[in-house]
């Protein structure tokens, strides 16, 4: 894993439509290995419609998405390690986009609020599940990417 190079490929076209004053599509789709393809977009927040698409991904989105699904797949694999068998896992993650130094927007705050069903909920107690989502923090490469805090909020 040391050293291993991750790639997606993103691909925006203009096609017929005029290209001034920022009234341009920002639909686009990002393609990963194995070949699964996304729409994707700027966030409607940040460029307003019609020249942001609503039913795409946008980045803001995908870096949540991202912190999230790298915490869960730690839980999941430390749990499965302590014998805790998880049946499901479903996390209401936010971000929080404000401003920093000169102005600049960047996510100040990432918020993991994820709900767990275990197969036996006698056995994981709040110690030991507060005690894998540390571990899973710790462990997570996304999170330990950010500059922002990452914040999990355990049921």
């Amino acid at each position: 894993m040391i050293g291993h190079r991750y790639e997606a490929r993103v691909t925006w076209s203009r096609g017929t439509a005029p290209f001034v004053d920022n009234k341009y599509s920002r639909r686009h789709e990002w393609t990963f290995d194995g070949g699964v393809t996304v729409p994707a977009s700027s966030s409607p927040s940040v460029v307003p419609l019609p020249f942001s698409a609503p039913d795409a991904v946008d980045p803001e989105e995908a870096l949540v998405a991202s912190a999230s699904s790298c915490h869960m797949l730690w839980f999941l694999s430390l749990a499965a390690e302590r014998g805790l068998v998880v049946d499901a896992y479903t996390d209401e993650a936010y971000g929080v986009l404000g401003r920093i130094a000169r102005g600049r927007l960047a996510f100040s705050r990432i918020v993991l609020r994820p709900d767990i069903r275990f197969a036996d909920p006698g056995t994981a107690g709040a110690a030991t599940v507060d005690a894998l989502h540390d571990a899973a923090h710790d462990k997570c490469f996304i999170a330990s990417s950010l500059r922002c805090e990452v914040v999990v909020e355990s049921n």
